[in-house]
């Protein structure tokens, strides 16, 4: 990564404007980049990008590597010959200020649906060759991802525990069986994440073009109704029905006398390592297509983390358990060259977890949420920071850093008022201005403080089940007096791209 200070913004791309229910990666995404260049930005950070279930948490996907069809911009399908104005005459009413994901899912299926068929019917050669190479390319994952996907229809959603044992437990025979009883089902899936990686890789390139970088997130955990654990089950630890043994979670802190019971199942690093971490690189790899800098969630828990029985309803009664530690990353490194990571790493930091993030050389994160109402010496006070770190106003699981003000203690309030030398009746920016002003080589702003927007405009609540990941802005939002704002700041705190 350059030594250059640079800025950006936080925003996944199902907050952009659109038609459809959902942002996408049509016109407004381009868009969106062009409000960072001319804002004087180099960073869009985004979250996984993955196709998302039940509660619609990208951090909770049905595959580590495949994308998000919801993500596919209708608009460019219909430009490329593959929908018709016809096709698209009667889209119901979406709200532009939030997402509805299962009015959205219903109504994109049907599209891309039939913009497959167009495809399948009418693609010239060269476009046909194009889908076939990239159905080689990836076979490694796409392959157990479509199936998964095509068997979950199949089975009215259900997980994949709940399937014919034979499946369940992925066994060849069963696997060539439904492979050719789902076979137009698997293709369809196999078109959606060959449209979802074009419009990506597109969008990424003009990104990139005009001095924009992605960051993307990658969970250090997966979800256990995922096409990763159902076709992997050797490398994670689950008893012979299929069932987890032990789970993920963090023990009991200040916020949770009962601690935190994720319930992701946990890997057999042991079996990993014995397959020189295959998986994890190219779970890397691919990552690796989709951005350009990686931030890895949970980094804690490579050194070690809290495991927690499956049978205990809350994570009291887990224990902290070693981690892959260096040899994970060697092996990457080996493979791959030398990894662009952010660390998260945010939480009960002990020294292990420095060490390891140190070896590599990976900044840290700082977020100005967490710098308030104690001492002088606190690591997320800007006048401690080291350069090597990237500093936020706050995150995608924090409040908005006005529905974080609207909620402080006294102590917090005032410590806030004296720090910046004001009474925070402007907060989003003099946060803004605080992170933009700081040493950290990296500062990300949600746009939602760029926005100066509350707690409506609150991305996750961790812990509620529902009703999170549905922020979206409207294209109003993104005027010239925001522009002059942030890039005026840019420039003055020396984080615009050097000529």
């Amino acid at each position: 990564m350059t030594d250059q200070r640079r800025s950006g913004i936080l925003l996944h791309p199902t907050s952009l404007p659109s038609r459809w229910g959902i942002g996408d990666l049509g016109i407004t995404a381009y868009e969106f980049v062009d409000f960072l260049i001319a804002a004087g930005q180099q960073l869009w950070q985004v979250m996984p990008l993955g196709p998302t279930g039940y509660g619609d948490s990208p951090y909770a996907s049905f595959s580590a590597f495949a994308g998000n069809p919801l993500l596919i911009s209708i608009d460019q399908l219909r430009d490329d010959g593959l929908l018709t104005d016809a096709d698209l005459a009667d889209v119901p009413f979406f709200s532009d200020a939030h997402v509805d994901y299962g009015a959205a899912l219903h109504w994109k299926l049907l599209l891309l649906r039939r913009s497959c068929e167009r495809f399948l019917a009418d693609a010239s050669a060269e476009q046909r060759r194009q889908f076939d190479d990239f159905r080689t390319r990836n076979a490694s994952w796409l392959t157990d991802y479509t199936l998964f996907a095509a068997l979950k229809q199949a089975h009215n959603d259900a997980g994949w525990n709940s399937w014919e044992s034979t499946i369940a437990r992925h066994e060849p025979t069963a696997v060539a069986h439904w492979t050719h009883e789902l076979r137009d089902e698997v293709r369809f899936h196999s078109y959606l994440q060959f449209q979802f990686f074009n419009q990506w890789q597109q969008l990424k390139n003009y990104a990139n073009q005009h001095g924009i970088s992605i960051i993307g997130d990658i969970p250090i955990f997966v979800a256990y109704d995922s096409a990763d654990v159902w076709a992997h089950p050797d490398i994670f630890a689950l008893n012979p029905d299929g069932t987890p043994t032990v789970i993920a979670g963090v023990p009991p802190d200040f916020f949770s006398a009962t601690g935190q019971r994720w319930g992701n199942p946990l890997y057999r690093w042991e079996v990993l390592a014995q397959q020189g971490y295959t998986w994890w690189i190219e779970r890397f790899r691919t990552t690796l297509k989709l951005v350009d800098i990686m931030r890895l969630d949970h980094f804690r828990g490579f050194a070690a983390y809290w495991e927690v029985p499956a049978e205990q309803e809350t994570a009291i009664n887990g224990r902290w358990v070693a981690g892959p530690g260096a040899a994970l990353f060697e092996a990457v490194r080996a493979a791959l060259g030398t990894l662009p990571i952010i660390a998260e790493d945010l939480g009960m930091i002990t020294p292990d977890v420095e060490v390891l993030r140190d070896q590599f050389d990976f900044p840290g994160m700082k977020v100005l949420q967490f710098a308030f109402g104690g001492d002088a010496d606190d690591a997320f006070l800007p006048h401690n920071y080291g350069r090597h770190c990237v500093v936020y106003t706050g995150t995608h699981d924090n409040d908005t850093t006005i529905g974080w003000w609207n909620s402080v203690s006294e102590r917090e309030r005032t410590h806030v008022q004296l720090y910046i030398g004001s009474d925070g009746s402007d907060i989003s920016w003099d946060f803004i201005r605080l992170a933009l002003a700081s040493v950290a080589e990296m500062a990300i702003i949600p746009l939602q403080d760029v926005f100066s927007m509350g707690n409506e405009a609150r991305m996750n609540t961790p812990g509620n089940p529902s009703g999170n990941w549905g922020w979206r802005y409207t294209n109003a939002m993104l005027n010239q007096q925001v522009i002059d704002r942030l890039g005026t700041l840019t420039r003055l705190y020396g984080r615009v791209k050097k000529k």
